[in-house]
Order: C-alpha cells, then structure tokens, then sequence
C-alpha cells in the first residue's frame, strides 16, 4: 500500500491493534562483506505522532541545523551528546515505545550459505527464507577467523557472498568456482573438530550451488538471499504482537525493496509464526514524524553497534541501547553481544533468541 500526507499521518491504534512506524539504517545492496557498512538496524516506534512532531521541533532548537530533515548524524555529533542521550534515556519519548533488531552483516551471510547448501526444506524457486542450524553457523563463524587467520576468513567471506549476490559479475559459474576454491583452502588449514565437520558437509554440495545460481540467472528471486530488511520486517512485527495477544499495522518509510509481493511475502511469513498482521502501508518520512523517529533509532542504534562490534564501543551510549535491543537480533559475534544483549540488563550474556528464526 502506497501513502500519501492524509494516510501517512495518523496516531497510534490503542487496543488490540497497535500501529508501529518502521525505518532502517545500513542498508548496502547485496554487498555486505565489502559495503560502507557492517551493521543492519531496523528501528521500530509506537508512539503518537503528536509526541514524535513535538520531539522533533524540540531537537530543531536544540540542533538548530538547517537541514531541512534530521537524520542520525546529527544526533551523533559530540556537540550534540545531550540531545543523543536524551532521546535514549528513561525520560525521553522512546523509552518503553521503541525497537530495534539489529543484524551483523558477516554472521548474515553465513548463516544464509550455509542454509542454502545443507538446509533440504528451502530449495524453492523463488524465495529463500530460511536459517541455517544454529549449532553448524555458529561454530564456523565464532571459530573460523581464529581457525583460519583474519586473512582466509575475510576471502571466505566474501566468496559466500559473491554465491549468494544475485546479480554477479563476470563469469556465470566463477561464484561457485570460487567459493569451492576457498572451502577447500580452509579445510587444508586444519580447522578443530566441529568447524572441519561443517566445511566437509559444504564441500558436497557444489550441485546444490550450481542450482542456485542457475535459478537466479533465469528468475530474480521474490526474496533475495542477501537482503536483511524483509526478515527484519517480521522479526519487528512479532516483537510487536507480543506472542500475538496484539495485531500489529506496520507504516515504513518507502523504498523499491518494499513492493506488493514482498509484503504479501511478510504478511504470510508473519502469520506462520503466530502474528497478527493487519499489513504495511508505505510513507515517505517527512509525512510522518514518527518515521522520522524510527531512523533516528536505527541510525543511532546501528553507529553504537557497529563500534561494539569493532572493539571500541561507548559504555554509556551502549547502556542506553540495551533496553532497546530485539532479544531476536541476528547477531553471530560472542563478545559484542554480551555487550549488546538486552540480557546483559539482568547480567547474562546469552547468545541471540533461537525464537529469532521464526522460519524466515
């Protein structure tokens, strides 16, 4: 559904029905070992868009820039650290009413390979949305670089993600070439138990990936391995739906991923996994300020991870983060997310929800 001032526009739904305004942040196409970025964040807020355009006037005369749309970058600009942790904090307007499942690109990408190659239920035409075992991703993406030497793992890396892009350069079968040359580099490295059982399987499976790529030459895919939003979409909607006791009404900021199949695609996935889903309507940001609020959650969120990730993340900024973390976020690094986890509120540090796959 498309949006236009009218439509996009309107309060939060009490009741049953709860009406959440949507936004992402991190966003690179298909690249995501090699992109600008290494962390997705979808933001999620319910809040009344009284309340959103009334933080808004109020963050324009604290700013005072002339931009005419805000966006995250201000906020994270150390003069304006007041203003950050004030929209972060217990008294601010997000509080309680906001979200934000993040996703590590890298761990991304393998989870996705290795649920290509070695899952046997999503071998479909056109669509991909499943996760690989849990056990199997995990120890090869926690081990591998300590394994392989940051060097290897980075090819390995980027060879799982040039398989998956469905829109490659070059030759049509170098991908596959490719990404076979790099698992067995690895396996002559040696790797411990768990990680050379995992690479033996995917060594196997070279039809599997031919197959693939032949599918996606022919037919681009109404769920592209690559694109983190679409699950994100459903991770939010039941984060919101509260194990279903509410009905969740999605308004996202617009974008060419977001097409009528596609939120059909979320609509049905959302409902397999036990979510009320009274469906999306789409709202250029500037028409609705609690979109505007949405990004700023996401690009806040996706700058104080992303430097987790890297070794130099902001204690007080992370613990302003934390209660906003989706339990659900697809997240492979152990340290950074004993940091992140909204867990590490009651002092456990546990590794992402296994609920988070809610079969997409």
């Amino acid at each position: 559904m498309t949006g236009n001032p009218e439509e996009g526009v309107r309060g939060a739904v009490s009741g049953a029905l709860v009406e959440v305004a949507c936004d992402e942040s991190g966003s690179d196409g298909e690249n995501l070992t090699g992109g600008n970025t290494d962390v997705f964040a979808h933001g999620s807020v319910e809040v009344p868009v009284e309340t959103a355009a009334a933080y808004l006037l109020e963050l324009r005369e604290r700013i005072r820039s002339p931009a005419e749309e805000y966006k995250a970058n201000h906020l994270l600009r150390e003069k304006h650290r007041a203003a950050l942790e004030s929209l972060l904090s217990a008294s601010g307007p997000l509080y309680g009413h906001a979200h934000v499942h993040l996703t590590e690109k890298a761990y991304f990408v393998v989870d996705r390979a290795v649920a290509l190659l070695l899952d046997d239920s999503h071998d479909s035409h056109d669509s991909y949305d499943g996760h690989g075992d849990a056990a199997w991703v995990l120890a090869l993406y926690r081990q591998g670089a300590a394994d392989f030497g940051a060097d290897r793992w980075r090819t390995f890396l980027e060879a799982a993600n040039h398989l998956l892009r469905v829109r490659g350069n070059g030759e049509p079968d170098e991908p596959v070439a490719a990404f076979f040359r790099t698992i067995a580099a690895l396996r002559r490295a040696a790797p411990r138990p768990e990680v050379a059982r995992t690479l033996e399987r995917l060594a196997a499976t070279r039809t599997r990936a031919d197959a693939y790529r032949a599918r996606v030459r022919e037919h681009y895919p109404l769920i592209p391995a690559l694109n983190p939003l679409l699950p994100a979409i459903v991770h939010t909607a039941a984060h919101w739906s509260a194990g279903g006791r509410r009905t969740v009404r999605l308004v996202h900021d617009r974008q060419n991923m977001l097409t009528p199949d596609r939120i059909a695609w979320i609509e049905e996935t959302a409902g397999r996994a036990g979510v009320g889903f009274d469906g999306m309507e789409l709202v250029q940001a500037r028409w609705d300020p609690r979109i505007q609020l949405a990004d700023f959650l996401a690009g806040i969120a996706r700058k104080i991870a992303s430097d987790v990730l890297n070794g130099r993340g902001d204690p007080a900024l992370v613990a302003l983060l934390r209660p906003y973390v989706g339990p659900t976020s697809v997240w492979g690094d152990e340290r950074s997310w004993a940091v992140l986890s909204p867990n590490a509120l009651n002092g456990v540090a546990s590794a992402p929800s296994a609920d988070a796959n809610l079969a997409v």
